[in-house]
């Protein structure tokens, strides 16, 4: 099971003056293509033991400041990101032949950023995240159906027309990976990729071709 990449390649000077300009290319790039869920990103996290752990999330915003996306603060994920604040996220462009790697600290996002973001959410998902006891074990799907009944009996269900806004609950929120490396990968012939990374050094951004 083997696909040879043959797209063109890229090199120093193809790349933008700074990370996030690069990526804001490479995700238009996606989109145009209509890659499926192109914000979609593997996010590895590990505890305090090492063990380590990924999942599938959406980045809600990418720019200088980092890589953002929300999620219940009582999840598996957030534990890990609680006692060890360090993670990558990988997005994966298979239909374009790319990859991004994102390497960083992490830290919760003010509650500011937390409320602006949670407007925007479809009423549905707002809902979803007062009902869901997110990594908890549940009994089984009647359980959570239960736990969904409660919370549309309180806020509205998700077609509510009473106008009623439901409040961001005190268990979620965002986290926001702040990189100190990025990098941005080309599939190329006979395994000879590109890989071309942005490193944080004293503040400064240094770009580095790696070998494939």
């Amino acid at each position: 099971m083997r696909i040879n990449y043959s797209e063109t390649g890229f090199d120093v000077s193809d790349l933008a003056a700074n990370w996030w300009t690069q990526f804001d290319a490479w995700l238009a790039d996606a989109v145009t293509h209509a890659v499926a869920e192109p914000n979609a990103m593997v996010l590895a996290t590990a505890s305090p033991d090492g063990v380590p752990a990924s999942r599938n999330v959406l980045a809600k915003q990418v720019d200088e400041s980092g890589v953002t996306f929300y999620t219940n603060y009582g999840s598996a994920k957030s534990a890990d990101l609680d006692s060890n604040p360090l993670a990558s996220v990988t997005f994966s462009w298979l239909p374009l032949q790319r990859q991004v790697h994102v390497r960083g600290d992490v830290r919760k996002v003010d509650a500011a950023t937390t409320l602006a973001y949670w407007r925007t959410r479809p009423r549905g998902s707002q809902l979803g995240a007062w009902a869901s006891p997110q990594s908890a074990v549940v009994a089984d799907r009647a359980a959570l159906d239960a736990l969904q009944a409660q919370v549309e009996a309180r806020f509205g269900g998700p077609d509510s027309t009473a106008g009623n806004e439901i409040p961001v609950p005190p268990h979620w929120g965002g986290w926001r990976i702040e990189p100190q490396t990025v990098e941005f990968w080309q599939g190329r012939s006979g395994r000879l990729h590109d890989r071309l990374r942005y490193r944080r050094d004293d503040g400064a951004w240094i770009i580095e071709r790696l070998a494939p």
